[in-house]
Formats: structure tokens, C-alpha cells, sequence
């Protein structure tokens, strides 16, 4: 007998929603569980929040006793990040009878020194706190220790890291790497405007102790990132490939040509699906470390830098691209990860459990 779960997604992000990504892939897995999950789009800020609340009311009354996976980021629920409608869907789940948990995929309330940052902070972590304390099961995308805000004896809690939107990145383990004219192929998956000085800097570092290299730019942001980093890069021995946004299936093959991969936006963390992506393919990954980074990440093909490093990048990134056997290493240890850790296969497995567990 199938079991009925709905994932309830509030606010959709752009370009793309990792989020939907995520609750699409994971559903896909559950169904080798026994368990069927449905997407349910909370629109309230289209409808109001009066109608969307009727509409869930509806789902509700559709599905008795079935699980309601309520997919928490403070911008889902706000269009400012203060997520007090999170809460209340709670609630009003708790009210009529669903069986609630709630996915926090981020966990960590916002940073700032203003003082609207200071009081959006301070409405995340009750927001946040209070969805754990309602909700029947929670669900963390980073350790249960590396979240300071959790209040000691809950036991309504499992860990369980997110894996890379991407079907089937296994097939990149077999994708023959690019190492045309002899250039070495490097690639960054997703980019922030910030993180465009480190990833020059560490490439023509590269490019001055090893030679030529071939830098490939994808995902979010990358169009506008790689015009400015061939700009940065004018001189140095760097070819710089821009792909943009790409079908999810064409991913793997692109990251999969790549001899390693950097990772330059902030700290990396099991709930960072772009780095997930690098290890999901096989990669070596180089990446600072902060708050969030522990194990099962750590034991993955990952090079920890220092907590907001930028010149380690690039010594980092020659030892990678020169020892072979290094190399290989890091990418035995990625894929090793995959399997046991972030494969959909594996996640989808936890939280079969974790309901099954709750259910008995």
C-alpha cells in the first residue's frame, strides 16, 4: 500500500527553486519506499494568505492522517525574511489533523549588523524554534550540532543532508575529462558577484604554475559572472567556456569533463546543493570550511580552506590539477560520499525511516 506525503513549498526562488528541485527528487526516491509524494505550491503571495490556508485545508481533508513536509526557508514564507507564516502553517496544519514536519533548509538565520538585521535574526530563530517544537518530525539539511539556536531534549529531530538536483550525476564518473591541447579543465557551478576576485586569483595562479587551463562556468549567475571574469582574466593563459543555465541532464557531462571543481560561495555545507553537485559527480572539491562543515562532508573529496580564505585557493587548486594521485584520491572519496551519503537513493532512505520510525 502506497503512503501519501505532500511536500508544501511556499514562495518560488528564481531563476530556478532548488527547492521544488529538491522535494521533485526526493519524491522520485520515496516511491521505491512505498511512499508517494506530492508538490503543493502554498501560494500566498498570489491569493493571500486566507485563500492559500483554504486551499492547503483542502489537501488536507483529501489525504487524512498523511504527512505534510512543510519546506522551510525564511524567504518562502516572507517576501523580507520574516517567516512568521511558517509558524502559522504549523499550526494550522497541527489544528486539522496532518501529520506535520517541517524541512529546514536553512537553518541558519540571516547575518547583519543593522538593526533590522538584528530583529530579523531574532523573528528567525523563534520562527524556527517554534516550527521544531510543533511540527511531529524535523528535518535538518546540516548537523543537529552545528545549530546553535536548537534548545537542548528535542527528539523530534533527524539529520539528513541534501543531495545535487541532478538525474543521475553517476554518469559523470565515466565522462572522459577535458584535457585537450593539454589544458587542464576547472569548473564553478553557480557563482556570486562576490566570490569573482578569489576565483581570478586562484586561476591565474594556476594557470602561472601549471600552465594553460580551461575554466567552465554554469549555473546561476554564470552568464553575467563569466563576462567578468574574461575581463579579469584578459592576458593570462585562461579560456574561460560559459554555458549559463543548462538542463538538469546536461550537468554531469559538463561537470564531469572537469578535473576538479571550485566552490566560492561562502562556507561549504551539506545543505549547499551546488557543492553537492561537485561531489555527486565524482569531483575533487575545494572550498572553505566554516560553522557548518562536518561529516559526512568531510569525507568526501573536499580540500578544506581556512574560514574566509582567498589566496589559499590558488595553491590549493596546483597541488589538485598536478598530483595525479591526489587527485584521484579526492575523487574516489566524492564518490564514495554519493553513494553513501547524498544519493537520492540514501536521503530517500532516511526519511523512510525517520516517518516509519514516528509512525510505530
Amino acid at each position: 500500500m502506497t503512503e501519501r506525503c505532500v511536500a508544501l513549498l511556499g514562495r518560488p526562488d528564481t531563476p530556478t527553486d532548488a527547492v521544488e528541485d529538491y522535494c521533485r527528487y526526493l519524491g522520485g526516491a520515496l516511491e521505491e519506499h512505498g511512499i508517494s509524494l506530492e508538490l503543493m505550491r502554498v501560494k500566498w503571495a498570489e491569493k493571500g494568505w486566507h485563500n492559500a490556508l483554504r486551499e492547503v485545508r483542502k489537501k488536507v481533508e483529501e489525504h487524512p492522517g498523511s504527512w505534510f513536509l512543510v519546506q522551510y526557508t525564511a524567504l518562502s514564507w516572507s517576501r523580507r525574511g520574516f517567516p512568521l507564516r511558517a509558524r502559522k502553517l504549523i499550526r494550522f496544519l497541527n489544528n486539522h489533523g496532518a501529520r506535520c514536519a517541517v524541512v529546514f533548509h536553512d537553518a541558519s538565520p540571516y547575518p547583519g549588523s543593522r538593526m533590522i538585521d538584528r530583529l530579523r535574526r531574532t523573528l528567525q530563530i523563534y520562527v524556527m524554534r517554534h516550527a521544531l517544537l510543533l511540527a511531529e518530525l524535523s528535518v535538518l539539511t546540516i548537523p543537529l550540532e552545528n545549530v546553535p539556536w536548537i534548545p537542548r531534549g528535542p527528539r523530534n529531530i533527524v539529520f539528513i543532508p541534501v543531495g545535487a538536483n541532478l538525474p543521475s550525476p553517476e554518469k559523470a564518473w565515466s565522462v572522459e575529462k577535458n584535457r585537450a591541447d593539454g589544458t587542464a579543465t576547472l569548473g564553478v557551478f553557480s557563482v556570486s558577484a562576490d566570490s569573482l576576485g578569489v576565483i581570478a586569483q586562484a586561476v591565474c595562479h594556476a594557470a602561472e604554475k601549471t600552465g594553460k587551463l580551461r575554466l567552465v562556468v554554469l549555473g546561476r549567475n554564470s552568464v553575467e559572472a563569466g563576462m567578468q571574469l574574461r575581463v579579469q582574466l584578459a592576458g593570462a593563459p585562461v579560456q574561460v567556456v560559459v554555458h549559463g543555465l543548462l538542463a538538469e541532464d546536461e550537468i554531469p557531462r559538463i561537470l564531469g569533463s572537469c578535473h576538479a571543481m571550485l566552490f566560492t560561495r561562502g562556507q561549504i555545507s551539506s545543505r549547499r546543493g551546488s557543492a553537492i553537485a561537485g561531489i555527486a559527480c565524482g569531483l575533487p572539491v575545494i572550498a572553505p570550511e566554516g560553522s557548518e562543515t562536518a561529516a559526512p562532508l568531510t569525507e568526501a573529496g573536499v580540500v578544506l580552506l581556512p574560514a574566509g580564505a582567498k589566496n589559499e585557493f590558488g595553491p590549493a587548486l596546483v597541488r589538485v590539477l598536478t598530483d595525479d594521485a591526489y587527485r584521484e584520491s579526492l575523487a574516489e572519496r566524492s564518490r564514495r560520499a554519493q553513494q553513501r551519503y547524498f544519493s537520492w537513493s540514501a536521503i530517500a532512505a532516511q526519511y523512510a525511516g525517520a516517518m516509519r520510525k514516528k509512525r510505530d
